[in-house]
């Protein structure tokens, strides 16, 4: 790590106590001679000169701390360091006499800038040092090779942690400088997902599958997914600027910025921590949407929790709306998924800890999901698939939890021959389309309902005796692959 002080002021002094005796490299620029005198009797690399002079700037930075007292000569310091270093980490401290135009244009200029109320010279510091300095320089690099438009693109029919993931990578585009669009294919049709998003006045724009998004955005990025064309519906040739997940893929990820930490319990938590670690504001609306992605895919933090999880939620409570929070987990029951969870229940079959049900004709989707899920609730269950159609298409949907098998590839080599499946390894669906048994007349009805038990229920079954293994988690948040075969 290189580390740059330009000017040292009192705030300047106070980081580069801060920065001596850390592993690296350490140089400073001040014009105060007193200052310079102090810094080399404790061995600190410094040298008396102009600080907004390029000509006496080293070749080359990893991380510029901008540390002088006036607010004129830190933005012009900034600037000449951003086009001296584009690729560097810039903090930059406002000064003293920092007006509210001087903190907009240093923001457009630095990574994070320092306000003058309030300075932790130590807390500021540590969103640019070791892997983590590594991983903010490496997203600012592929957000700001961005030329037009970034589509934020969730998995299809999002969950709370995909919306919140998606609008607040949106943000942190933003912030520095990129224009971004929350997207998603298919469906927000789940109750509380729905109340997620009509109380909190989350925007996000549902895409059309026909049409080929590279016409109108310029880079795609994924959230709560790693493979474009898995569990989207985006060309698989797309390459994306930036890819964060906390599930394990089952294949290599190509991507100009890459985070998959599958040691978190959602990517929820990885955001927040890019919003903390970048200083950037989340706001009350996202706030609340990752402390709710956090708990939903937690199960209220007892399933598959980290230490992260516990930090990132701590961090977003002071910023969240914990009535609105309330309002979101407590909607109205959509009496059609009372019917169908009942229809499921009377209708599962079993075979070993796997249960498959066919719920006949539906008219909301999001029912199956919502009855999978609570399917697994049932004694020695662990994986659990709920089936029913409408308007010619099978719509299934599937939930596993302590099974050592990868939900999305399992459905995917049962349906996908003859529909369309895939998913998460804990979290899958599929769509297959009736053909010509969806023309039989009403007399007929339950012996369509027992065409597609026998078609669905029977290559989920089989080929559950082979199915595939989930991909490996490990401690040190390391992606391996398993053998595919």
């Amino acid at each position: 790590m290189r580390r740059l002080v330009l000017g040292c002021g009192t705030v300047g002094n106070d980081i580069v106590a801060s920065l001596t005796g850390r592993s690296g490299t350490l140089h400073v620029i001040t014009e105060d001679s007193g200052r310079v005198t102090a810094l080399r009797d404790e061995n600190v690399s410094a040298v008396e000169a102009d600080p907004l002079d390029p000509g006496n700037y080293p070749d080359r930075a990893d991380l510029v701390v901008v540390g002088g007292p006036s607010a004129t000569a830190n933005l012009t310091a900034a600037d000449r360091a951003r086009e001296r270093y584009p690729d560097a980490v810039i903090v930059a401290y406002a000064g003293e006499d920092a007006t509210e135009a001087d903190l907009r244009a240093l923001r457009d200029l630095a990574d994070r800038v320092i306000d003058p109320i309030g300075v932790a010279a130590e807390r500021v510091l540590d969103v640019a040092t070791g892997a983590t300095a590594e991983r903010l320089r490496s997203m600012v690099r592929a957000l700001r090779s961005v030329e037009g438009t970034l589509a934020v693109v969730a998995h299809d029919n999002p969950d709370p942690d995909a919306i919140a993931s998606a609008v607040a990578l949106v943000h942190v585009a933003e912030s520095v400088g990129v224009d971004a669009e929350a997207c998603y294919y298919g469906d927000i049709s789940h109750q509380e997902n729905r109340a997620l998003v009509n109380l909190l006045d989350i925007e996000m724009r549902r895409l059309d599958p026909e049409a080929d998004p590279r016409e109108e955005f310029a880079a795609f990025a994924l959230v709560d997914h790693s493979r474009p064309g898995v569990n989207d519906s985006l060309p698989e040739g797309i390459r994306p600027a930036v890819v964060i997940d906390h599930h394990p893929p089952r294949e290599p990820v190509d991507a100009g910025f890459l985070d998959l930490r599958d040691a978190v319990g959602s990517t929820s938590t990885l955001l927040a921590e890019y919003l903390d670690r970048f200083g950037i504001d989340p706001g009350r609306r996202i706030a609340t949407a990752l402390l709710y992605g956090i708990r939903i895919d937690t199960k209220d933090f007892t399933r598959e929790v980290s230490e992260a999880d516990f930090d990132a939620a701590a961090y977003l409570l002071g910023h969240a709306d914990t009535e609105v929070l309330d309002r979101v987990e407590s909607p109205s029951v959509n009496p059609e998924v009372l019917d169908v969870l009942a229809r499921a229940i009377e209708n599962r079959e079993q075979r070993g800890s796997a249960v498959a049900s066919c719920v006949g004709e539906i008219r909301d989707r999001d029912a199956l999901a919502q009855a999978a899920e609570q399917l697994l609730n049932m004694e020695g269950v662990d994986t659990t698939l709920v089936y029913g159609y409408r308007d010619g298409v099978v719509y299934a949907s599937g939930r596993t939890r302590g099974a050592d098998l990868d939900l999305g590839e399992t459905l995917r080599d049962a349906l996908d021959q003859i529909g369309s499946a895939g998913g998460h390894a804990d979290m899958a669906g599929a769509q297959v389309p009736l053909g010509i048994l969806a023309d039989v007349d009403e007399d007929s009805r339950d012996s369509l309902a027992e065409v597609v038990r026998d078609i669905v229920a029977g290559r989920f079954f089989e080929t559950l005796e082979d199915a595939p293994s989930a991909p490996v988690r490990t401690a040190d948040r390391a992606v391996t692959f398993p053998d595919k075969d």
